[in-house]
């Protein structure tokens, strides 16, 4: 089935009071479509009983980057390009994808619901011309995505038109949203991404890039954005650099932005540098310009850029994301040893740092479980219920490497834990004799603020058990963490420029709002739900609450 996909077009506005800033495009065509909003409320597993079956929607546990954002300027292929680069990024976001080029001074824009390729194709592409354009890829982290709220947004202002994708998250959005409406500001979607432009909208400076930086000066949190105008590119990351964003060229000299390098590489574009943290670069007919946002404070990059959500093969923050967790499964080999028969990996984040595990250990690396990747988000169960069921259609146990056998399986992280149990279950049922689990990460215990989908802290099982207590709960005969400060040592002089907030509980930009997640709540990205909906998802915090202690979750 054909995703559903939104085609717009914005051409330059002409001047309007201040009172109508904004003006979104396309809403005649998502009414078309018949995309309607929907909300489940709450995160876990989803049931939807029938006379023919169960249809099951189970929560994967591990936590989820929500957005990869691609921009290029100067290449007669752009929309390609584009579209080839977020699928190097689809691991960044599986539920929405969007390109918006330009061409002839308009805006054109092509949306959907669905992986990158179930939203393009030759014709899709063929109606994106230009030499300039931007792409995104999301992940939804509550119920059904709604086409309205997939990015790029494009819209018309005062002095032009604007397209922004944006991966991130903002602190301050709900103040930013109140201070707007209360000026006459009308949203039409529920993502803070939709702040940043009302905010370039109503900005009193007359240059679009004074205006961006006007913008980002009042946003707290995580953004690292791509604007396009009708002739220039726009590049911003925050003063901390919370996600990552590169820039690359390609021979002809085009110039790309990208979350990672992985996509640089599928474009043929050199990869260059980071965007710095607060810097904006410029990209138009008269080259590339930086410009210091503001003066920025210490870095403070995801460390689980490094742990999880990057693909191997990418750089990022200037390290080689393979070389970090190879690494990792070293540190675990040397300070948590196991006696065993073989290594194994909970494919696919867990692989590279079970070689390095492997290697230190001198123990021989076989694929003991074998990952479905033709699963889709929705499955029908017979009506006799399998245990584990969801884990078993993703996973399937080798018998002839683990019947017998002392086996150390490595994984990147534990979050609730429930998978992680059902995984050593699934390995002695299989004929394993004794399951070692190794965490190529320290034990996480806080929620993320700055763009990552994380459970709140009642539900993770860091922080609420001792490290013996979730071995017992897990079943597995052993279990060890990367220890924090093995971390931090390992990084050198680089550690003091990560974000740790999800072991420690200590945030380099503290929730201004002072709002925790509860209980099986979501982290809004704006895909769902009225703006109601997001005060229905949190619940307020004292300041205690922000900072969690860590004594029950060190010491591995």
């Amino acid at each position: 089935m054909e995703a559903a996909t939104a085609i717009i077009s914005c051409s330059v506005a002409k001047a309007r009071p201040w009172g109508a800033s904004l003006t979104f495009q396309g809403e005649a065509v998502r009414k078309s479509v018949g995309i309607i909003p929907s909300r489940t409320g709450v995160k876990g597993c989803l049931r939807v009983y029938s006379k023919k079956g169960i249809s099951e929607r189970e929560e994967e546990e591990k936590l989820r980057e929500e957005c990869g954002v691609v921009g290029i300027y100067g290449d007669p292929e752009a929309s390609r390009l584009c579209y080839l680069a977020l699928h190097a990024l689809q691991h960044r976001g599986q539920e929405g994808a969007g390109i918006v080029t330009v061409n002839n001074n308009v805006l054109q824009s092509i949306t959907g619901v669905g992986l990158v390729s179930d939203v393009f194709n030759q014709s899709k592409l063929d109606q994106l011309p230009g030499s300039l354009a931007i792409g995104h890829v999301r992940y939804s982290t509550a119920g059904q995505s709604m086409l309205k709220n997939v990015q790029p947004f494009v819209a018309g202002y005062r002095f032009g038109s604007v397209g922004v994708a944006h991966n991130g998250n903002l602190v301050n959005y709900r103040t930013l949203r109140t201070n707007l409406e209360d000026s006459g500001s009308i949203f039409n979607t529920t993502s803070d991404t939709e702040v940043v432009l009302h905010l370039i909208a109503t900005s009193k400076h007359r240059p679009f890039i004074l205006r961006i930086v006007d913008a980002c000066e009042k946003l707290q949190g995580a953004y690292s954005i791509v604007f396009v105008t009708e002739d220039k590119l726009v590049a911003v990351r925050d003063p901390f650099g919370f996600r990552p964003l590169v820039m690359g060229r390609r021979s002809n000299g085009a110039v790309v932005f990208a979350s990672e390098t992985c996509a640089l590489d599928l474009i043929e574009a050199t990869y260059e540098r980071e965007v710095f943290p607060g810097e904006v670069l410029v990209v138009d007919k008269n080259g590339v310009q930086s410009l210091c946002l503001m003066s920025h404070p210490q870095p403070k990059q995801c460390i689980f850029e490094h742990i999880y959500f990057a693909l191997p093969n990418s750089v990022v923050f200037g390290r080689s994301v393979y070389e970090s967790r190879r690494q990792f499964g070293e540190i675990l080999a040397s300070e948590s040893p196991a006696d065993c028969d073989v290594v194994i990996a909970v494919p696919d984040s867990g692989v590279v740092a079970a070689l390095g595990y492997a290697a230190k250990a001198g123990v021989p690396f076989q694929q003991g479980l074998i990952r479905s990747h033709y699963v889709g988000r929705t499955f029908i169960e017979p009506s006799q219920k399998i245990r584990d069921f969801g884990v078993k259609l993703k996973l399937s146990p080798v018998r002839a490497v683990l019947e017998g056998k002392r086996v150390v399986v490595v994984d990147d992280s534990i979050v609730r834990g429930t998978t992680s149990s059902k995984i050593v279950r699934l390995l002695k049922e299989a004929g394993a004799k004794e399951v070692h689990m190794r965490i190529a990460s320290p034990p996480i215990i806080g929620s993320c603020y700055y763009g990552v989908d994380t459970p709140s802290s009642e539900e993770l099982i860091s922080n609420r058990m001792t490290v013996e207590e979730i071995r017992d709960f897990i079943g597995s005969d052993s279990l060890a963490f990367l220890p924090f400060d093995s971390l931090k040592k390992l990084l050198g002089t680089d550690s003091p420029n990560f974000c740790y907030a999800c072991f420690s509980g200590n945030y380099p930009v503290e929730p201004t709002e002072l709002k925790v997640k509860r209980v099986g709540d979501f982290v809004d990205d704006g895909l769902n739900g009225s703006l109601e909906s997001i005060d229905g998802g949190w619940v307020q915090a004292n300041r205690n609450q922000i900072k969690i202690g860590t004594a029950t979750s060190t010491g591995v």
